[in-house]
């Protein structure tokens, strides 16, 4: 069983984020994570908690936390943005690095991903990363509010509803994924391991292949055949973990590529 530590932290935007740092039971870890979660969802999300936890179990230690303005982290969801995802992310980093020790993997889900990969230039230390069913540019997020996108622009904003709860979603967010840049992903200059199911029904596996396709090597692909997009079933996010565990083994001692 993991160790649970409740931790806090400031953001991008300065609200205080709530984190959870899941430690193996005795010793040292092995290695540090930093697991970035879904759009709207939260680091207590199952898919989030259940492969953190088992990351654990294996060894690694992993910093799971609420972006802001959603679950216990201060801030307003309707603020925040792409650009402010990952900076958030930068601020998980820099607590682990200056609280315990610098991030040596990271992970994304869904556009937890797509963030991981943008802000990972900016967290050189880690030696590899990951992505879960994750889109290969921001914008694709867009889709899952397509039928507001009119009202947004026209009113400046406008509440949808995702994953059954209502959010706001202001003009700024659509214009901050207009001006994001890109090429990211082809200058991750890291190993890249690629998870995602050819049943997701939230984001195609084909943004999966485009992410594959503009990566350097290494880069591995792992397919998650029956998995929803949430990763709802435990068994399939124990097997993320477990493989995701046994992947990055070569990549903790041999350092960056």
């Amino acid at each position: 069983m993991s160790k649970r530590h409740r931790v806090q932290f400031n953001g991008g935007s300065d609200a205080r984020l709530a984190g959870i740092l899941e430690m193996p039971e005795g010793g040292e870890p092995q290695a540090y994570a930093l697991f970035a979660h879904c759009f709207t969802c939260g680091k207590d999300v199952l898919s989030a908690s259940r492969i953190a936890r088992r990351l654990a179990d294996l060894g690694i230690a992993v910093l799971r936390f609420d972006f802001t303005g959603l679950g216990a982290s201060q801030g307003d969801f309707a603020d925040t943005n792409f650009s402010s995802n990952v900076r958030d992310l930068l601020c998980a980093a820099e607590f682990l690095r200056g609280e315990r020790h610098p991030a040596d993997l990271l992970i994304g889900h869904s556009l937890g991903g797509a963030a991981v990969l943008a802000a990972a230039g900016d967290i050189p230390e880690a030696k590899a990363i990951a992505t879960i069913a994750a889109p290969a540019d921001p914008e694709h997020v867009i889709r899952q509010f397509a039928c507001a996108i009119d009202t947004i622009r026209q009113q400046g904003q406008a509440e949808v509803e995702l994953a059954g709860r209502p959010f706001v979603i202001k003009k700024q967010f659509l214009d901050d994924l207009d001006s994001h840049r890109m090429g990211y992903i082809h200058e991750l200059g890291r190993p890249l391991l690629i998870y995602h199911s050819p049943v997701d029904q939230t984001v195609s596996i084909d943004e999966a292949a485009d992410i594959y396709n503009r990566a350097m090597h290494p880069k591995s692909f792992i397919s998650l055949d029956h998995a929803d997009h949430l990763l709802t079933r435990r068994e399939d996010a124990d097997y993320v973990a477990n493989t995701l565990a046994a992947w990055v083994q070569p990549y903790l001692s041999g350092g960056p590529g």
